[in-house]
């Protein structure tokens, strides 16, 4: 019977040293195709696979998924349920007929070759912030269309291109039950707190961090009778809008960085994942048809 992988060689990867071993980006950015498996996301999302994974299609009614060369459209049944149902009511809103969907996962999950640390497990999605007023673009034109940033001021605060439909789309999003956090630059945070004039229990689901721009990330919780999953802590009580206003805070004024120590060792470089460090499971991902 056909396998990506042998066992002989999943053996070898496992056995050898972590210094040694290849790196299990490498292993799971070979792979083109999702396993013939039941759906499942498989440890944490920062270090797991995914098993049956499904593709989004690159075309919907409501969405176009970008970037195609990086095969990186692929998630768990419910992530793709998540797009379909999110990017419906994106259509609705005045100026965008759908959403432009950028990484989910690689076919089978696992660390990726560039970019990300998270996006193992099938259950990470970033949205563009650029709003899909077009779902016909061409797969070359995927290739060179870009996103649009929201930030000012290195993300303090929003810029004119952020208006109340990004908001919109982000507070549908984080309603959904599924969904456990959103991630978007501090300045977006604080401008839909100030906005928010009603219920406010959605903010709780929307966290400031680093980058998220030029698009946001949504990330689902582990679906009801996933064992093999492990949830991310759930966000702080309270709608964290004071959290966020900190973090716009010291972006406009910087806290003086401690003087380092020069006895103290330099940092060691972070070590690349190998097959051992992630779930048992994910070397029969790889084996699967």
């Amino acid at each position: 019977m056909f396998r990506l992988f042998s066992t002989a060689l999943l053996a070898l990867a496992f056995a050898l040293p972590a210094a040694a071993a290849p790196e299990a980006k490498q292993l799971f950015g070979a792979v083109k195709n999702g396993s013939v498996q039941r759906a499942a996301p498989l440890g944490s999302y920062a270090k797991g696979c995914a098993a049956g994974s499904v593709a989004l299609p690159e075309t919907g009614k409501t969405w176009q998924a970008m970037r195609l060369s990086r095969n990186r459209n692929w998630g768990h049944p419910t992530t793709i349920d998540f797009i379909e149902k999110l990017s419906a009511k994106a259509a609705k809103l005045p100026g965008w007929n759908g959403l432009y969907i950028g990484d989910i996962s690689q076919p089978r999950g696992g660390p990726m070759l560039s970019g990300h640390r998270s996006h193992q497990i099938g259950l990470d999605i970033d949205i563009w912030m650029l709003p899909a007023n077009n779902l016909r673009l061409s797969h070359r034109d995927r290739e060179k269309i870009s996103s649009v940033s929201l930030r000012r001021a290195k993300g303090a605060y929003t810029n004119d291109k952020f208006t109340r439909q990004h908001m919109e789309i982000m507070k549908a999003a984080a309603k959904d039950k599924r969904t456990a956090r959103i991630f978007v630059f501090p300045g977006a945070k604080v401008a839909m707190c100030n906005a928010e004039k009603g219920n406010r229990k959605w903010l709780r689901k929307i966290r400031p961090w680093y980058g998220h721009h030029y698009h946001f990330h949504v990330r689902l919780a582990c679906p009801k009778g996933a064992r093999g999953c492990k949830d991310q802590n759930p966000p702080p009580a309270g709608d964290g809008c004071a959290d966020a206003q900190k973090w716009v805070n010291d972006i406009l004024n910087p806290p003086k960085a401690k003087p380092r120590d020069p006895k103290a060792p330099k940092p060691k470089a972070r070590r690349e994942l190998v097959l051992a460090d992630l779930p048992q499971q994910c070397s029969n991902v790889l084996q699967s048809r």
